[in-house]
């Protein structure tokens, strides 16, 4: 993470160690870090509750925990300048907004990009690759998928580093890639 790195995303399939990656980023921004999660434990889900627990065991007690399973703008706003915000993660934030109609949708995600914009704070955010595999089958798996990946990559035109971890690997594709609208533009313009 550079100095001037703001906004990190970090993004990558299951398990590929992007929570680990965003959470070494954290520690190197030497900020008041607030985890911020995103999702609730649900007493009668042992499964999630042991991957919680993974994740908490393995962040320093020190650190500040919010449990913001839908006002991340809000919360990004009342961040200051000395906070470090892990988000952890997009995916789950919009699990727990899904039932939202395309317009109040898009609504919530111009407020999240927005205020992304306007927090003084160090914000590093954590988002699931699911859209490599095959389509869903069912609607509302085609909508989670469809809404992450355009969460991501709006969410990517804002961070100052987008960081792809995959087999536990890090790497920042925005400093190595081309956006994609610059490069069909480029495209354009040589045919």
């Amino acid at each position: 993470m550079a100095t001037s790195d703001r906004i990190s995303l970090v993004t990558g399939p299951a398990r590929s160690g992007k929570s680990e990656w965003a959470e070494a980023l954290a520690i190197k921004s030497g900020q008041s870090v607030v985890y911020i999660a995103t999702s609730s434990v649900d007493p009668t889900d042992l499964d999630w509750q042991k991957r919680v627990e993974l994740h908490r065991d393995r962040r320093p007690a020190h650190w500040q925990l919010k449990e913001v399973p839908i006002a991340l703008p809000e919360a990004l706003l009342a961040a200051t300048a000395q906070d470090c915000l892990l988000i952890d993660s997009l995916g789950t934030w919009l699990a727990n907004l899904l039932e939202q109609d395309d317009a109040t949708w898009q609504q919530t995600v111009r407020s999240l990009v927005e205020s992304l914009r306007q927090t003084p704070a160090t914000v590093i955010l954590v988002s699931e690759e699911t859209g490599w595999g095959v389509v869903p089958a069912y609607p509302i798996g085609r909508l989670f998928r469809d809404r992450l990946g355009s969460l991501t990559r709006q969410v990517g035109t804002v961070a100052d580093a987008v960081y792809l971890v995959v087999a536990g690997y890090a790497v920042d594709v925005k400093a190595l890639g081309t956006k994609v609208d610059e490069g069909m533009r480029e495209f354009k313009i040589q045919n």
